[in-house]
């Protein structure tokens, strides 16, 4: 079975790397995109079981990027995980209600993390056998 597929839509390279080395040594494959204009284009190569996003990118934030991949039929299903470091009371409730799956704040924990990667990669390849 090949490894799940997580992309990391995050502009800021030290936190990239911080990822990648996190999910790597759990197993899972990483793509990233560096700001909004990139991030649909690489989540429709990758296909990826989970897509963890920041809401602050250069070229449309993270709200605009959630919006078109929610938009996009290819992309739907793909659980979200929002990672933010703006005030939580207001960003979690607008990330959730505009379709993400769970709502991380900066610095977050990686176990935390660990584990809703791995729930919601195992929800998404759930509804993508249908496909």
């Amino acid at each position: 079975m090949s490894n799940k597929k997580v992309l990391v839509i995050e502009d800021d390279r030290d936190v990239r790397l911080g990822y990648h080395v996190l999910l790597k040594s759990s197993g899972y494959d990483t793509f990233f995109a560096e700001d909004g204009m990139t991030a649909v284009t690489e989540a429709r190569k990758q296909q990826p079981d989970v897509i963890i996003l920041d809401l602050g990118l250069p070229a449309g934030d993270g709200f605009v990027v959630l919006e078109r991949l929610r938009a996009n039929t290819s992309l739907s299903l793909i659980p979200v995980i929002v990672v933010s470091g703006r005030d939580i009371h207001s960003s979690k409730e607008r990330a959730l209600k505009a379709g993400a799956k769970a709502f991380l704040q900066k610095p977050w924990d990686d176990r935390e993390l660990l584990t809703l990667v791995r729930q919601l990669a195992g929800q998404s390849s759930m509804s993508a056998s249908s496909t």
